[in-house]
């Protein structure tokens, strides 16, 4: 089965290349390794690998505990971060890099799944808890903070209470959901733009729904 990373190889490159000191970081949370692409908890990375083939710049530098890359978005220099610490202990390489760049914890905006929302919903939030999410739960732990800008992306909830929620968002979505799940994934990026831009309330009043 095709998984979320297949479909956006042919995209146009914007060729915008970085300049002056990061402003931003950028983290989509995941898990690495093959097993896991594709995966309803991938989806993060997904988001940021779309951003890179949209905007033309790869994310594959070793760094911070992550795999990086930079790009300019919204006139904005960011760092983009899919950390390689695995989901429940994404904070370590979202604190290393803010450390790095002293960049404060409201200029960090972190793309993640959300197992509440349908497939293919988005919610914007400025600030907030964990809600049981492991990895904004690490962060949110080592930075001391929660008021950093998200982009949640619903994966679907569970297909019926009994079912363990580990096996949930390790598997892969069917076609319906990974499609929802796509234009999700396309909407973040223009919401993450607004967002760059100082225009969180604009993102969340044109993508949460």
């Amino acid at each position: 089965m095709a998984n979320i990373f297949d479909l956006f190889q042919k995209i146009e490159k914007s060729g915008q290349r970085p300049s002056g000191p990061v402003e931003w970081i950028i983290a989509g949370l995941g898990n690495p390794g093959a097993q896991y692409e594709g995966t309803r908890h991938n989806v993060g990375f997904a988001a940021v690998e779309y951003m890179g083939r949209t905007r033309g710049f790869a994310i594959k530098k070793l760094q911070f505990q992550s795999l990086c890359g930079e790009c300019v978005i919204a006139g904005r220099r960011a760092l983009v971060l899919k950390p390689s610490t695995y989901m429940n202990l994404s904070g370590r390489a979202v604190t290393e890099a803010m450390r790095f760049y002293k960049i404060p914890i409201e200029r960090v905006l972190v793309i993640h799944d959300d197992v509440s929302l349908a497939a293919g919903r988005l919610r914007i939030r400025a600030k907030g808890s964990d809600g049981g999410h492991n990895g904004l739960k690490n962060i949110i732990y080592l930075s001391g903070e929660n008021t950093f800008p998200r982009i949640k992306l619903g994966v679907g909830q569970k297909p019926r209470p009994d079912y363990d929620l580990a096996d949930w968002v390790l598997s892969r979505p069917g076609d319906g959901d990974r499609a929802l799940i796509e234009d999700a994934i396309r909407a973040a990026d223009k919401a993450a733009e607004l967002i760059l831009g100082g225009k969180i309330e604009e993102a969340m009043s044109r993508f949460n729904r």
